[in-house]
């Protein structure tokens, strides 16, 4: 008798904990966050975690969405097309509404398909080869600028310094191989010279025999289009090979990282970025709140990601509901959401309707926007 009371109580207990838990699941609506926690550019996804995060934290103390607590849940797509796929399908398993983050283009490329299928729009904070253009099925929605207008302003930046021939270095996937590609055809159409275009694989550390190569060719400047951990290195090495041209990298370069693993040798480099927190009047506040709440200054791609959260609250609550198809219909209708990174309207294609690529350069230490 004893025991079959016992059970009849664990069993209300349970339900009582069930019904509970339904009832508050019900009071929450969950949005999903792609970027890479773990990898070599761990940092920069970390801190995007923590900008959306902190959207979300204003959105909720603000009264939520539609009623209902904004909850996330992370899939760490490590910046490799197949962990990013294995992300992706986390996301969607756990019946998020949409998807705000995509650092890498290599892995966010293959996810565009997964969430087309099921119909989950994804809001692409740093992502922006020109591959995800063509591969978006109409559920991703760019809000940093693609290649091409990074390529613009390389040209620009090279022409204005001097620069006659150039020597362009990627990594071989969707983001950098992109950009060189677009940047080589952009600077000989100039009437420029691409003295040598090559290629490295991920995670390589010993760089001599390209010192080698790009000294030989003697090349104005380089220009790197991959990420900072390898660029760093590639940066430290050409100058202690002896090479004293013009170095410049692309936006995936554009960590504070880059400049304490390449130490002095960073000194002069320029970068091709999205804006950063330092340089926006508008992401004071944000940085301020943002270094309270985690101990540490916002990263490169913070204001975008936090941007990228606002604008899916903003489109949910025009749309009035969690309707896929509506919150994408309200994205497309974005004009001119005024996001602290700068405003945010879409082309047809969806990506951002004007170029966000500011040059910046490393002095005493430190990116400083070139004037």
């Amino acid at each position: 008798m004893l025991r079959k009371c016992f059970l009849i109580m664990v069993s209300l207990a349970l339900a009582c904990v069930l019904t509970a838990g339904s009832s508050f699941a019900a009071g929450k609506v969950k949005v999903g966050i792609m970027i890479p926690t773990t990898g070599g550019t761990a940092t920069d996804g970390k801190d995007m975690e923590s900008a959306i995060k902190l959207a979300v934290d204003e959105i909720n103390a603000a009264g939520g969405l539609l009623g209902k607590k904004i909850v996330t849940t992370t899939g760490d797509d490590a910046c490799d097309p197949q962990q990013a796929v294995a992300a992706a399908s986390k996301l969607i398993s756990e019946g998020v509404v949409a998807v705000v983050g995509g650092y890498c283009s290599g892995a966010t490329l293959p996810t565009l398909k997964l969430y087309g299928e099921a119909n989950v729009p994804i809001v692409i904070a740093a992502s922006n080869s020109t591959a995800l253009v063509g591969a978006n099925p109409g559920i991703g929605f760019m809000i940093n600028s693609t290649g091409d207008a990074q390529a613009d302003t390389a040209v620009t930046l090279f022409k204005s310094v001097g620069v006659k021939s150039i020597a362009i270095v990627h990594m071989g996937e969707a983001y950098s191989e992109d950009l060189a590609s677009i940047a080589k055809q952009k600077w000989e159409a100039a009437g420029n010279k691409v003295v040598a275009y090559e290629v490295v694989n991920k995670g390589e550390q010993d760089f001599s025999s390209l010192v080698t190569t790009i000294k030989s060719k003697k090349p104005d400047a380089v220009f790197w289009t991959a990420y900072y951990a390898e660029g760093a290195l590639l940066i430290k090495q050409l100058r202690q090979g002896g090479y004293r041209g013009t170095i410049a990298v692309g936006d995936g370069s554009n960590s504070p990282k880059l400049i304490e693993i390449a130490g002095k040798a960073a000194e002069g480099v320029y970068c091709f970025s999205n804006p950063i927190v330092d340089y926006l009047p508008a992401a004071k506040t944000f940085a301020a709140d943002f270094k309270a709440k985690y101990k540490v200054a916002p990263g490169p791609y913070s204001t975008l990601s936090y941007d990228g959260m606002k604008l899916l609250a903003d489109a949910v609550k025009r749309a009035g509901s969690f309707d896929a198809d509506a919150i994408k219909k309200a994205l497309k209708a974005t004009d001119n959401y005024e996001g602290i990174a700068g405003p945010i309207s879409f082309t047809d294609k969806l990506t951002l309707a004007r170029s966000n690529f500011v040059t910046l350069q490393v002095k005493d230490q430190k990116w400083k926007l070139h004037q």
